[in-house]
């Protein structure tokens, strides 16, 4: 996979779905892509983490829009993102593949106790990562002036977001009551 669509796709399409993205946290070893991506967006306010609950456990209560985790998915991490994230935040993270029934069904019922939409979608190379959020859906809620006045991108853009969300009938059939849309 190139790595530009990869960042791309994990940073903008959360941006792009929230009303207004300016306080952005990652969490991750090896954060620089990402960084590089969410620096494209003016407004936003980064902080960037290692892959520790401690460091986690210790950021304030509702003070981001948006989260971005490489971190593995438990649901003491969900717990702690749900905290830190404000009430109408998304949430990406990476996941096993949609193949992986059983334990993506395990995972998405967890964020399901925190979030009111979860949705996967294609991040590049038939990989996909969860789209969770509090508030806005994001195809019907995508923020199309920012998606359009992003400078400098080599995949995404406003008719990628909505078309990243789409998903054969045999996901939608495994996942029926599971995926939150």
């Amino acid at each position: 996979m190139k790595d530009f669509i990869y960042a791309e796709m994990m940073v903008h399409v959360p941006m792009c779905t929230s009303k207004e993205a300016k306080d952005i946290l990652i969490i991750s070893d090896n954060a620089q892509k990402l960084s590089a991506e969410v620096a494209r967006h003016e407004e936003a306010n980064l902080k960037v983490i290692g892959c520790t609950l401690n460091e986690i456990s210790a950021l304030s209560d509702e003070s981001y829009d948006v989260v971005i985790s490489e971190m593995g998915n438990d649901a003491a991490l969900f717990s702690h993102v749900n905290r830190v994230l404000k009430k109408d935040g998304q949430f990406v993270t990476t996941h096993p593949s949609l193949e992986s029934l059983e334990e993506n069904k395990s995972l998405m019922s967890i964020l399901g106790k925190y979030f009111k939409i979860i949705m996967p979608y294609n991040i590049g190379n038939g990989a996909t990562a969860l789209l969770a959020s509090k508030e806005y859906h994001p195809t019907a809620d995508i923020n199309l002036q920012r998606a359009d006045m992003i400078d400098g991108l080599n995949y995404y853009n406003s008719d990628v977001h909505p078309a990243a969300f789409a998903m054969g009938n045999y996901i939608r059939k495994e996942y029926l009551g599971i995926i939150k849309n």
